[in-house]
């Protein structure tokens, strides 16, 4: 036995039992955090790739067998979402720490003008109550104490998504989506470096033993099977050869459903809630894509303006250019999923705000942008995180002000929280009031651990195209292993505290059946005048993918940079605390100007995961762009 290792361990189980959280403070002000946010996966090398031209497809995702399992698909004819559902089961193998079956996703499809969201967000235990993350004495439980076990499992919705989405756009059996995972679970894939670290530095999948006897060495089960070590999986392989053969119900009823439950029930310190009716009675959401409008020119008056439509589908139509913006500037539409994901209405806020204030300069370059326009953005991220914290939940138990979600979009709004942005930064910002207030006063959220995710972006044959997000939260999920796959933590994402010292709710608090808030922001952006796709992208990160995805949209769309280029540049961004700075991406007096306009700054390694399928011009051709983040192991892949 390793002593000095075990002895680690326990230590640092003790440190997370000791973290104290406060209650939220009044609803006129959100303090600023005091700490930068906590990351999903740690940094593991930077690895400079190169874009990938395809002239019938292409397919982006977060490991290089992910990805051929996509591609195989698109060669043999399928959909992009065919593509999908073999990339997610191959993702649940060989990258457990970030998503799978065990999880929950939305995902962006688009048919040509038509643009859909289907949400397989995890929902809250039928039996589950609002004090579920509260200790015996009404205090917030330890980040990592709610996390790891049963009580924070909620009911895995991917699979039910994925089976829905199929029936609408697949193209290939159902079956034979699922061969490549099988055939790999059964013959085994080798450990790559990125999972090999994850797993050294994770303190709690070892405790589980059925984890533990998967990922670890029996003689020495501290360590982690080494880089290159086949690892196979027959268990997962049968699990999903049955839900190939049987459908999703072989996973939502009966012998696995039953494993699931007992899992959860039967874990020995942190039990949950989970039934077997809240795996049988889960259903997908078919949500209105939340959509706005972005100016190529980033001074552009207007620049970003944000509709919804009043159906399930929306409709990318060619029309007239809105005369707020100028004639001369390329628009495009900008698609994503709605609340319970604040991450296209957080994008949205922030492009609204950015136009409104002179203190956002244009100067932007491959190392970063300068001083004037981080700043200017930092404080509309503030400003859009508060309202954030606020306002968004699960519209099924929340109703947006003014009863549509726009009501935080529309231009004089934003114009009005532009102008809260003044020289010096604030010290505190607090939510705005987009409408007169009228019913329940809520709470803010306060900030607190959110993390996980996989992103993958596909573009078939036909131009159909599926920008999907994929989690189980924490890094490793709960830390729960049955049947070959990870169950998730998702009920860390709802707020442990669920009213004020006032005795105000909070909108994002644990309620039964409900989803939890999200920040997974995967994306669509069309041609505003043509209809024409030209982009699909998204990340993993915690609610750090908004300003992921974000400076992607930029750094193309706006900075005219190649989308390798894009992924290639520094990351920034807050969550209305300090401004985290990528680490060794900024130079020591940009830093310190930042600071002497009154902006708290850190620096740490951002491990975004960003994947770009993009339609370009090169040559005279109409091709498709795939591109990578550097910081983890995805390619791109087309013909």
């Amino acid at each position: 036995m390793h002593v000095s290792r075990i002895a680690s361990v326990l230590a640092l189980l003790v440190l997370m039992g000791c973290q104290a959280w406060s209650l939220p403070s009044e609803r006129s002000s959100v303090a600023a955090a005091s700490s930068a946010p906590l990351q999903p996966e740690i940094a593991t090398g930077y690895t400079p790739k190169t874009e990938v031209v395809s002239q019938r497809f292409a397919v982006a995702a977060a490991h290089p067998l992910a990805t051929q399992a996509g591609l195989e698909m698109l060669q043999a004819g399928g959909s992009a979402v065919d593509a999908a559902v073999a990339v997610q089961m191959v993702l649940g193998l060989v990258e457990p720490q970030s998503s799978g079956i065990g999880g929950g996703a939305f995902l962006v499809h688009a048919a040509g003008a038509n643009v859909q969201v289907f949400d397989g967000r995890e929902t809250a235990p039928a039996a589950v109550t609002e004090d579920a993350l509260l200790d015996d004495a009404g205090r917030p439980l330890a980040f990592h104490k709610a996390v790891v076990g049963g009580r924070s499992v909620g009911t895995p919705g991917v699979l039910h998504m994925l089976a829905q989405a199929h029936r609408q756009h697949g193209v290939l059996p159902w079956p034979r989506l699922f061969e490549p995972a099988i055939r790999l679970a059964r013959q085994g894939f080798a450990i790559s470096p990125r999972l090999h670290e994850q797993l050294k530095a994770d303190a709690y999948l070892r405790l589980d033993p059925v984890a533990r006897a998967y990922f670890y060495q029996a003689q020495a089960p501290l360590d982690p099977h080494p880089v290159g070590y086949v690892l196979r999986n027959p268990e997962l392989a049968d699990v999903l050869q049955r839900i190939a053969t049987e459908g999703v119900s072989a996973f939502y009823t009966g012998e696995v459903a039953q494993a699931i439950v007992d899992k959860v029930q039967q874990h020995p310190s942190n039990p949950g809630r989970l039934q077997l009716r809240d795996l049988a009675n889960y259903q997908t959401k078919l949500r209105v894509p939340l959509c706005f409008d972005l100016s190529a020119d980033l001074t552009g008056t207007g620049a970003a303006q944000a509709t919804a439509t009043a159906t399930a589908t929306a409709t990318v139509q060619a029309g007239i250019i809105s005369r707020l913006l100028p004639s001369a500037a390329v628009q495009y539409r900008i698609c994503g999923a709605p609340p319970p994901s604040s991450g296209t209405l957080v994008m949205a806020q922030i492009l609204g705000m950015l136009p409104h204030t002179a203190l956002a300069g244009q100067s932007w370059s491959a190392s970063g942008p300068d001083v004037s326009w981080i700043y200017a953005y930092n404080e509309a991220s503030r400003l859009a995180f508060a309202d954030r914290a606020h306002y968004v939940a699960d519209p099924d138990f929340v109703t947006p002000p003014g009863g549509d979600w726009q009501s935080l979009l529309q231009p004089d709004y934003l114009k009005s929280r532009a102008q809260l942005i003044k020289p010096v930064a604030a010290a505190q910002v607090a939510p705005g009031e987009p409408v007169p207030r009228a019913g329940q006063d809520f709470s803010s959220m306060v900030e607190q651990p959110e993390v996980g995710t996989s992103h993958l972006s596909i573009v078939d044959a036909q131009g159909r195209a599926v920008a999907m997000t994929t989690t189980i939260e924490d890094a490793f999920g709960a830390r729960q292993m049955v049947k070959g796959f990870l169950l998730n933590n998702e009920l860390t994402d709802f707020s442990f505290v669920p009213r004020d010292a006032q005795g105000r709710l909070v909108a994002n608090r644990v309620q039964p059946g409900k989803r939890p808030r999200s920040s997974m922001s995967p994306t669509l952006v069309f041609d505003k005048s043509t209809g024409q796709l030209r982009m699909s992208l998204g990340s993993p990160g915690g609610p750090m993918i908004i300003h992921f995805t974000t400076k992607t949209l930029l750094g193309v769309l706006q900075q005219g940079w190649s989308p390798q280029a894009a992924l290639d540049s520094p990351n920034f961004g807050s969550l209305g605390g300090p401004l985290v700075l990528e680490s060794g991406r900024f130079s020591a007096s940009a830093v310190d100007a930042l600071r002497a306009r009154g902006t708290e700054v850190r620096t740490q390694a951002l491990t975004s995961g960003v994947h770009v399928v993009m339609r370009q011009q090169r040559d005279g051709r109409s091709v498709w762009i795939g591109a990578a983040d550097p910081r983890r192991e995805g390619v791109a892949l087309g013909e």
